[in-house]
């Protein structure tokens, strides 16, 4: 990757993080960077071209959390390290996080990190022939909790859940006063994502076990 292209990308995600996605565009980049939109294609062909460098971009903060772990380390360790890497990278860039639920992984950076989870699911026993299947799983989960962590999904809104529920009667929604004790808690998300991993583990052990019959 060149230095000029570097330079747009970084200009782009710090636009993405500065002001939302919605604001990365051809022009605003090459404001950033003081060069015109046109200037920019020969380093960047389109803003589809952008936007996967920007995927790239977001990837290669993923790369290190795996070079950093000791070579002996067990399968999930390197699982669990790079799932919170990915939710602490959403935290960083929440909105060009979106990205990497709405595009594929064709960039170099993209590839490494897919190919890392690959190896992991190998290395748990999960047989060849599920093993993209399987990442598809974890990835989707992993991808989507973040996401939805970071950008509001899971958060009450303007009302709580009480008030949510008490917009529709109990014959409405019955499962929500049968669950109302549990609904009304605060929610710790690390913890639940903790537990949401365990449960994961266990899929994934399955489906090793699975295979090896």
């Amino acid at each position: 990757m060149s230095a000029v292209r570097d330079q747009i990308l970084a200009a782009a995600l710090e636009i993405a993080d500065e002001r939302g996605l919605a604001a990365v565009s051809m022009r605003s980049v090459g404001e950033r960077v003081g060069m015109s939109a046109m200037a920019l294609y020969p380093h960047v062909a389109s803003k589809d071209a952008l936007l996967d460098g920007l995927v790239d971009l977001l990837l290669a903060e993923q790369i290190p959390i795996v070079e950093r772990l000791p070579a002996d380390a067990d399968w999930w360790t390197r699982l669990e390290a790079m799932a919170q890497g990915v939710r602490d990278l959403a935290v960083r860039h929440p909105s060009a996080f979106s990205l990497l639920l709405a595009r594929p992984s064709v960039t170099t950076d993209a590839l490494r990190a897919t190919d890392a989870v690959y190896q992991v699911l190998l290395d748990a026993g999960v047989p060849a022939a599920e093993v993209n299947r399987v990442e598809r799983l974890v990835s989707t989960f992993v991808l989507g909790y973040a996401a939805s962590e970071v950008n509001g999904r899971f958060s009450k809104g303007t009302l709580s859940p009480r008030a949510r529920r008490a917009q529709l009667a109990e014959e409405d929604i019955p499962a929500h006063y049968q669950l109302a004790d549990h609904l009304d808690q605060p929610v710790d998300w690390s913890a639940e994502f903790q537990a949401d991993l365990r449960d994961l583990r266990m899929l994934i052990e399955a489906i090793a076990t699975r295979g090896a019959r």
